[in-house]
């Protein structure tokens, strides 16, 4: 059965009609979407940042029984030397393998001007730039005795400014002064979040002899099954081996509840602002309860006049949505976290949009229906009275 229709025309005038009405309900669904879109961006930086760092074709060796934790890993110096002599199918270039003996540890960081705090150490060697494929070094160079190489969201991890992180400034750990001889990126990778220096002179500041890590690449096609078989037959080194990749799914799993509660966070910043629109438009149909009776007397059904509160709904919730998402793009992408694992920045990319803008259209469609059909049930006569 067809009915008439209110003109889409009515539903954009009456959202001028009231313009401080509507700008109060515009500012309130743009600071939901907008608290939406940081929560959805940490969540999306989060992965990716996890996502690439890993590296399908190298592979980690480390301390039987570790599993993620690689600062209390420890492995005798000599597995650097050993695995290539011992694994077929590792990568060279010019006779260089592609071997990186790495010495890994989160320690306090002293930067000039701000209180020390827990940054992330690794010790390298110069194939190091070989094995992780995706560390470009931006400002700078390699560092030579007494210097450090920063990741360019090192400064996000210790909440230092990036002025004093520039080249030639100093850090401070393991009661040694380092000057600052480059900045590196790695595509948006956790190793954005470290510190490298030399490997020799972390492990004289330490006092050790001892990796933490040996990272390898094996070639196109080679089987991760030798390195395996290298770890079984030298059982008096205690190694244990898995891909990277491996290695970074298992944090995925370890940050599994923070992400089930940052999504927990949208859903209750959804539901407030569903709550909030409601109370909202209650008030704005409140006040219209003469002219809706009007509408039903000179013939328009309720579904009719429904369907244009819908409208008028749906159309502020959907510019608030873009102005959101412009606010978004604007001042929270690539906006820098701190976290547990370093730091990375929250990434609005096309999934977050549909999420934040969902959200935002959501709000306007639910927050329109329910004082819609409370007006609407009230009889003509006593809605007309309302005058």
């Amino acid at each position: 059965m067809f009915f008439r229709m209110l003109p889409w025309e009515y539903a954009i005038r009456n959202l001028f009609r009231r313009p401080l009405r509507t700008s109060l309900t515009f500012a309130g669904l743009t600071t939901v979407v907008v608290l939406v879109f940081v929560v959805v961006g940490f969540i999306r930086g989060l992965e990716r940042s996890i996502d690439i760092s890993g590296d399908p074709q190298t592979a980690l060796l480390m301390s039987m029984g570790m599993g993620s934790n690689l600062e209390y890993s420890s492995i005798p110096m000599r597995t650097s030397d050993l695995v290539p002599a011992s694994v077929r199918g590792i990568k060279q270039r010019f006779g260089q393998n592609y071997v990186s003996p790495e010495l890994y540890l989160g320690t306090e960081v002293g930067v000039d001007g701000t209180e020390p705090s827990m940054g992330l150490i690794r010790g390298v060697t110069r194939p190091a730039l070989l094995v992780r494929r995706q560390v470009e070094i931006e400002e700078g160079d390699w560092p030579e005795l007494g210097e450090v190489m920063i990741g360019r969201m090192v400064a996000a991890k210790l909440g230092a400014s990036p002025d004093d992180m520039r080249i030639g400034e100093s850090l401070t750990f393991e009661d040694r002064e380092w000057r600052i001889s480059g900045v590196f990126s790695a595509c948006g990778s956790a190793f954005e979040s470290e510190a490298w220096c030399r490997l020799d002179e972390l492990q004289q500041a330490m006092k050790r002899q001892d990796l933490s890590l040996v990272a390898v690449t094996l070639k196109p096609g080679a089987k991760f099954s030798e390195l395996t078989m290298f770890c079984g037959e030298r059982l008096d080194l205690e190694l244990q081996t898995l891909r990277e990749t491996d290695y970074y799914e298992t944090l995925q799993d370890d940050y599994r509840p923070i992400r089930w509660l940052a999504w927990l966070v949208v859903s209750l910043v959804s539901g407030a602002g569903v709550f909030a629109g409601l109370n909202t438009m209650y008030g704005s149909v409140v006040g219209r309860i003469p002219e809706l009776s009007t509408l039903r007397t000179i013939g328009f059904v309720r579904r009719a006049i429904l369907i244009s509160l819908i409208q008028e709904g749906v159309l502020l919730s959907a510019a608030a949505s873009l102005m959101a998402t412009a606010l978004a793009l604007v001042f929270i992408n690539g906006a820098a976290v701190r976290f547990t694992m370093g730091a990375f920045s929250l990434r609005i990319d096309s999934v977050a949009v549909l999420i934040g803008c969902g959200v935002g259209l959501m709000l306007g469609f639910i927050g329109a229906i329910p004082p819609a059909i409370r007006a609407l049930r009230m009889p003509v006569v006593d809605g007309l009275k309302a005058f």
